[in-house]
């Protein structure tokens, strides 16, 4: 039988169990029909005050990440979502392609929606070649950015890397900072700006500094639930998170 409330599709959403911005905001960008059930990916040592933490964090969500597939599981749904994204750009084109694979196989073969995935299409669609970046992380995590976006052909201007030092504090970052951060990114030659890292809360900031800045604002968390809302269908318009969802 049809769902009482996610009667046109159940996400899956896996997320680390420090995120506390991209549930709230997957919520805020919801429509009708469709639901999201979220499943932890549980963070013991949240240190990201340096490379060598940030790559631990990342091997301690390769360790946690079927247990939290398994665990959504239970609720049946159709399609699954990454709510995080630095796993998704790490190795460039081909760790993203295995990361989808590897969900794939744990989930039975449903449809997956990944950050990079996500800005991908996203820039293909707006006609986007020269990218300003902002992410919470350390220089190895935007190395990894950088590597992914110049594989499938965009070339990163700029990219402002805020190196928040544990990955509860990504979400204390204020608009302010975020703002700042943009207008460091933008220049004339840069067609589009991204936001990786889903614990920013940068849904509200992005669909403002479209107007303010005349071309695309990518935020992270709109992408991947655009990617989603799409890959099943679901045309809906939602309003106030950016161009993707509102045009």
């Amino acid at each position: 039988m049809t769902d009482a409330l996610g009667w046109r599709a159940k996400f899956g959403v896996l997320a680390p169990s420090t995120n506390t911005i991209v549930e709230p905001d997957f919520y805020r960008m919801s429509v009708p029909g469709v639901t999201a059930h979220f499943s932890r990916i549980h963070i013991r040592n949240q240190n990201l005050s340096d490379d060598a933490a940030f790559e631990a964090l990342l091997g301690q969500v390769r360790q946690e990440i079927g247990y939290a597939v398994e665990r959504v599981m239970t609720a049946e749904p159709d399609y699954m979502v990454m709510g995080m994204s630095s796993e998704t750009f790490w190795g460039g084109v081909e760790g993203n392609r295995q990361f989808i694979q590897q969900i794939k196989a744990l989930s039975g073969g449903l449809g997956v929606a990944t950050g990079a995935e996500a800005c991908k299409r996203a820039l293909h669609r707006f006609g986007a070649r020269r990218l300003g970046v902002v992410t919470p992380y350390q220089p190895v995590g935007d190395a990894n950015v950088v590597r992914f976006f110049n594989e499938i052909g965009f070339d990163v201007v700029k990219i402002k890397g805020l190196r928040c030092p544990t990955a509860v504090s990504i979400a204390h970052v204020q608009e302010a900072e975020l703002r700042q951060a943009l207008l460091e990114v933008n220049a004339n030659d840069v067609d589009a700006l991204v936001q990786a890292g889903t614990n920013l809360s940068m849904v509200r900031l992005a669909d403002e500094a479209e107007r303010w800045l005349g071309k695309p604002v990518i935020a992270i968390n709109a992408a991947i639930w655009w990617m989603a809302l799409r890959d099943n269908g679901v045309e809906d318009k939602v309003y106030g998170c950016g161009r993707l969802l509102r045009e």
